[in-house]
């Protein structure tokens, strides 16, 4: 497999909750959060979506986000992103995850089969509000070589 560029995505939570479980010591919880910000790269647009994430009693957050990228050109992509949200390191956290993506727009059809892993950073702008910042690559299938097939781990 390789990996190419995909398209980068940036943005904030302008409303969000959360209840929190457990003891007052553990981190736990679930959270709810409107998401709104853009996209550049391949995929250009206004991007909205809602994470209700829960937050493990460590500090990493797991995503369920899903939400819709508006493209510049008239599509709406679905979108669901899965991964993990990590603790650290302090100011600049750090994000690894997957994606899928769904359309029904011609331009946009190749992403209804498609798959993607992506990098990112939870920057804090300020006492109580982030920015999220995620570069997306696409996984792109490549065949197995025949030396390998004929070989067992």
């Amino acid at each position: 497999m390789k990996l190419l560029p995909f398209y980068r995505v940036r943005f904030r939570y302008p409303q969000g909750w959360g209840v929190g479980l457990g003891s007052a010591e553990s981190a736990e919880g679930q959270h709810f959060y409107l998401a709104e910000g853009t996209c550049e790269g391949r995929i250009q647009g206004t991007f909205r979506g809602a994470n209700h994430p829960r937050r493990r009693a460590d500090g990493t957050f797991e995503p369920d986000f899903q939400g819709v990228i508006e493209t510049t050109d008239g599509a709406s992509i679905f979108f669901e992103y899965r991964g993990y949200g990590r603790a650290y390191p302090a100011g600049a956290r750090q994000i690894v995850g997957s994606a899928t993506h769904l359309c029904d727009h011609p331009s946009y059809r190749w992403l209804n089969d498609s798959f993607a892993v992506g990098e990112g950073v939870v920057k804090t702008i300020r006492e109580g509000q982030v920015e999220l910042v995620i570069e997306w690559s696409e996984v792109v299938w490549e065949p197995i070589p025949d030396s390998a097939l004929a070989n067992p781990l």
